[in-house]
């Protein structure tokens, strides 16, 4: 039995549901696909009629409350246990995504498996090149090597979970944060769950624009920062709060405040170019989150 879990907002999911639906009616489980619009501004008259299809259900939130709250309520939501969270924004890599993942639900147990990422291989336009190559270089990785560092691929926008496990560990606060896998992650690594990747990635395609991205990003490390920094637990599994806890720790936050004053603009130019440096974005951000108050 499979909950199939997408949160949606402004974006046209009906080519994604129909590839589902057509994979899912294949399986011998019975499975659900729900999604969750977070109170769009655009009207998109196709997925309307994703109400139409058999086990799928389209509704909307009254007000938009951020995706980690609409994520939520789809938990809630669910009438089975084992629930599958795609973003809208994805398709599937394989003709049996569905079926690789319904092989695994009984691997569930303190358990929880992500698929991973991939990015086609055309490259966008320029004003989309800092995530297309972020996601190229950061996230497009084999299981083998993700299983590496199991806590540090957590990607929830394709996530395969039991509803206890999801509703006790995701943020549970109002705030629309973005970057907030970062939390989840932290949460599965303190309570001893494991994270578990295979090989049955989706395509990301919604690519922002760069400086939406710039900002996001910027958002995920104040996120971060105020959530998890005086954790100790969370710089063993994230990489920005480990040398950010080690500039501490030695008394040079206040040089590194400095020096990130001093060359932001020439890191930011640098980051947001036709192939953005992507060493400079680290430098960058390890100087935001040293700059920000504590």
């Amino acid at each position: 039995m499979l909950s199939i879990l997408i949160p949606t907002y402004n974006y046209s999911v009906s080519p994604l549901i129909l590839e589902l639906k057509s994979q899912a009616d294949l399986l011998t489980l019975p499975y659900e696909i729900i999604v969750l619009d977070d109170s769009s501004s655009l009207f998109l008259a196709e997925n309307q009629k994703i109400k139409e299809l058999e086990n799928c259900y389209y509704l909307k939130n009254e007000t938009n409350i951020g995706r980690t709250a609409t994520r939520n309520l789809l938990a809630k939501k669910a009438t089975f246990n084992n629930l599958l969270f795609l973003d809208a924004d994805v398709f599937p890599e394989k003709k049996a995504f569905l079926s690789n993942y319904s092989k695994m639900v009984d691997k569930l147990e303190n358990t929880v498996i992500f698929g991973g990422y991939k990015y086609v291989t055309v490259i966008p336009e320029e004003s989309k090149s800092l995530r297309y190559y972020y996601g190229k270089d950061r996230e497009e990785k084999e299981a083998s090597i993700r299983n590496k560092n199991p806590y540090g691929f957590v990607f929830s926008g394709n996530m395969l979970i039991c509803k206890n496990i999801f509703l006790e560990n995701n943020y549970k606060k109002s705030d629309n944060l973005y970057g907030l896998d970062n939390i989840f992650s932290h949460q599965l690594y303190t309570k001893n769950i494991k994270a578990l990747h295979i090989d049955n990635g989706i395509f990301h395609n919604g690519l922002e624009e760069n400086e939406v991205f710039f900002t996001k990003s910027l958002e995920s490390v104040t996120a971060r920062k105020q959530i998890l920094s005086n954790d100790k637990k969370g710089s063993e599994i994230n990489s920005l709060l480990r040398y950010y806890s080690i500039l501490k720790k030695i008394k040079l936050l206040f040089v590194a405040k400095i020096l990130f004053k001093w060359s932001e603009k020439y890191m930011k130019n640098k980051i947001i170019a036709e192939k953005p440096n992507l060493f400079y974005f680290d430098l960058y951000r390890l100087g935001y989150i040293c700059s920000l108050e504590n």
